[in-house]
């Protein structure tokens, strides 16, 4: 892989700190070198490919615009980058940075995430999970170790604050709200807090990416790169592998969720530090909050900021959720088992 030059990556630094206001989406070229444009999906970020004159790539992000959110967030990068990839975690190095403009140049992994993979070649997409797996257990065990919380820009523990707040009421006012017109439902707002509670029953501390999905991960030079780490902190090791598994993206069928799950937990179980029983009894309830805030994210994202590539994987999600809450498991969530099974009803009429 070609290295840019310490002088590269200080003009890049001098240029977006002088120029990042007229920068345009169309390339960009300077005596030294090129600027693309890359896809953000639902990020408010901005990413660049940056090439200089030999061929050599790096990858710019910044923020829309810098304020005191969108700064924390960048030391959150720069930081638990920093951390992770000391750990050995297969996360691009950090090759600069700029908190005058909270810029972060990162290795350049490549093009081809994990869900273009799939989509190409399912096979070939398929055959990558054992290798993720692997990473993501590695990542959950280093990346704790030594993890100093102060580095998180959101909060510093996924807890009943997160699971309720972020979770379930973004599935409830993004989407049973804001797109189906859906009344109160009373009793629901207890079964959130129940769910919450049943997770934090089996509470696990290690390292949460908590967006652990196949957009995150990347296929680079036959080997896998894990991207989008900045909203890391404190959590149960089940929430990431329940992210990986009911992806949409990917859209895993339950036989092979079932055989990856097994997978995780055979490998997991070689680590004296995890309890691969809490995994167990805790999955199947943040499998069910992962999924509530997928439909939630999806809604936004799709209905409120304009990003309509996200639509056509609500339904899916809808129907994955709705069949994991038919499960004896569920059975007292019963408000929320007939909310989502009525969204579910509503939501393909709507789109008929």
């Amino acid at each position: 892989m070609a290295i840019l030059s310490p002088t590269v990556i200080a003009a890049i630094e001098s240029f977006f700190r002088s120029e990042y206001e007229s920068v345009a989406v169309k390339p960009y070229q300077t005596s030294i070198f090129s600027l693309n444009q890359m896809s953000g999906d639902g990020s408010n970020r901005k990413f660049f490919r940056v090439t200089d004159k030999d061929g050599a790539t790096v990858v710019a992000v910044l923020p829309e615009s810098l304020n005191p959110k969108t700064y924390a967030e960048f030391q959150a990068t720069r930081d638990i980058g920093y951390h992770l990839k000391s750990a050995g975690n297969p996360v691009p190095e950090i090759l600069g940075s700029d908190p005058q403009t909270g810029l972060v140049l990162f290795e350049d992994f490549g093009d081809v995430h994990l869900y273009d993979l799939l989509c190409r070649d399912r096979a070939a997409g398929l055959a990558c999970y054992p290798e993720i797996i692997s990473a993501l257990i590695n990542m959950q065990v280093s990346g704790c170790q030594e993890f100093d919380q102060g580095w998180c820009h959101d909060t510093s523990v996924y807890d009943r604050s997160v699971m309720i707040g972020r979770e379930s009421e973004y599935f409830y006012d993004a989407f049973w709200k804001a797109v189906l017109s859906g009344a109160e439902v009373h009793g629901i707002r207890e079964e959130f807090a129940d769910l919450a509670d049943k997770i934090a029953n089996h509470q696990q501390h290690f390292f949460l990416h908590r967006d652990f999905q196949s957009k995150n991960i990347m296929i680079h030079n036959n080997s896998i790169g894990i991207i989008d780490f900045q909203g890391g902190r404190i959590g149960p090791p089940g929430y990431d592998i329940a992210s990986l598994l009911i992806d949409p993206y990917a859209g895993l069928s339950l036989s092979e969720q079932q055989q990856l799950l097994t997978l995780y937990l055979e490998k997991a179980s070689t680590f004296k530090e995890i309890d691969v029983d809490r995994i167990q009894r805790s999955y199947p309830y943040l499998a069910v909050q992962r999924n509530l805030q997928i439909i939630g994210a999806y809604a936004f994202l799709t209905y409120q900021a304009g990003k309509p590539f996200f639509e056509q994987f609500i339904l899916p999600s809808l129907e994955l959720l709705c069949g994991r809450l038919a499960e004896p498991l569920f059975a007292d969530l019963s408000q929320l088992k007939k909310t989502v099974a009525t969204a579910l009803s509503r939501y393909k009429r709507l789109n008929r």
